[in-house]
């Protein structure tokens, strides 16, 4: 009678693949998709838990192209509030990085109940309506000056289409009985539409129009 092996049996199946990194171990930012040929190069999509970087891309010219997308966005939210934008954040909101984190959740958290698409599907798709190709700057010609149409840089088409979706929250959400959060979603949801009535988008066009005129 021949003895039984003790040998262990090996069973052959597909190789263990870790899984990604989601969004507030929630959103799969891989799958987002970037229709905008010219900022695909300028908006980061890279996994990650939590989108805080602990600023190793600041002071470096070019490098917040390498930072997540979503935490631009949250950068965007400490200094909404400010008439004028400064490099220096200061004011109410300055250095409240993981309460601007958690609003931005709560805001993912209901653009996926509303609707049931990725939040930064919607985020990004806002972006790229809002974000102005076109606007003016002033050229002095023989002691006068006047306004002149100049292509936007794709870096500064996202600055702008964050400042506009911020700003909007923050104004509409001025002596309202709607929550921050809640002008904050209508705003994207808008923006991600395109439509007319989204504070971001009318701002696009607005500019677009007089950099047109000055044509």
């Amino acid at each position: 009678m021949s003895e039984e092996s003790s040998e262990p049996t090996i069973t052959e199946g597909r190789p263990h693949s870790p899984p990604s990194l989601l969004l507030f171990g929630k959103w799969d930012t891989t799958e987002v998709q970037v229709n905008d040929v010219g900022l695909v190069r300028y908006i980061s999509l890279k996994p990650s838990l939590i989108p805080h970087t602990s600023g190793r891309h600041a002071h470096k010219r070019f490098h917040k192209s390498n930072v997540p997308i979503v935490e631009r966005f949250a950068n965007k939210l400490l200094n909404a509030g400010k008439r004028k934008e400064k490099k220096t954040r200061t004011g109410r909101n300055a250095g409240k990085k993981l309460k601007a984190l958690n609003k931005l959740r709560r805001v993912f958290e209901m653009i996926d109940y509303r609707t049931g698409l990725n939040p930064v599907q919607v985020l990004v798709t806002a972006i790229e309506n809002a974000a102005p190709a076109e606007e003016t700057t002033r050229i002095s010609y023989g002691g006068m000056a006047y306004p002149r149409s100049v292509d936007v840089a794709p870096q500064r088409r996202i600055d702008l289409a964050l400042r506009y979706l911020c700003v909007s929250a923050v104004r509409s959400s001025h002596k309202n009985a709607k929550s921050f959060e809640e002008c904050l979603v209508d705003e994207l949801l808008l923006a991600y539409k395109n439509d007319p009535g989204s504070f971001a988008v009318s701002r696009k066009e607005e500019r677009e129009r007089v950099a047109r005129s000055a044509r």
